[in-house]
């Protein structure tokens, strides 16, 4: 069930790429990225990564557009609109958990005015404690982020996607 639905959210992701590239061949006023926004690109992943190390919850949910999707690994379902994903991510009364570590790389960044995405590497580390008991996790993984262009020529996280490697735990 879960490779369905994981096969079912790759399908709509590929579909939607498809569609975007076709309507930017088609349509003069959606041209290729400019050196200004994939700096924009950069930094908005460069925000996600900073929050996130500063256990800025707010931070983290500001790199994201209003109508983000967030697509876990192991083919978990999808998380729609920020107030799902900061329930997802920031659970009130759960566990304390800090992100100690947080280490991104973009290999690659395209797309066109309005839509665009990158791809990367990234490797994560993260306390948990409870109980009186911290645990050290850690895994390694990988990244699709389709990016949405704001009114103010911003770009935001509109859809979230990784892939984790195996987890080490202390």
């Amino acid at each position: 069930m879960q490779n369905r639905n994981l096969a079912r959210c790759l399908a709509i992701l590929l579909v939607s790429l498809s569609f975007v590239a076709t309507v930017a061949g088609s349509n003069e006023r959606l041209s290729s990225l400019t050196p200004a926004d994939h700096n924009a690109i950069r930094s908005t992943i460069e925000a996600y990564r900073t929050t996130w190390l500063a256990n800025d919850a707010k931070g983290v949910l500001k790199t994201f557009s209003g109508d983000a999707v967030l697509m876990p690994a192991h083919g978990t379902p999808a998380v729609v609109g920020i107030a799902a994903i900061e329930k997802y991510w920031f659970t009130p009364g759960g566990p304390v958990t800090t992100v100690t570590g947080l280490d991104i790389t973009v290999d690659e960044i395209d797309g066109n005015a309005a839509l665009a995405f990158a791809r990367g590497a990234d490797r994560v580390t993260w306390t948990v404690t409870q109980d009186g008991v911290t645990h050290r996790h850690s895994h390694p993984g990988t990244y699709l982020n389709v990016m949405k262009k704001m009114p103010d020529g911003s770009w935001r996280i509109r859809a979230h996607m990784w892939e984790d490697g195996p987890e080490t735990v202390e």
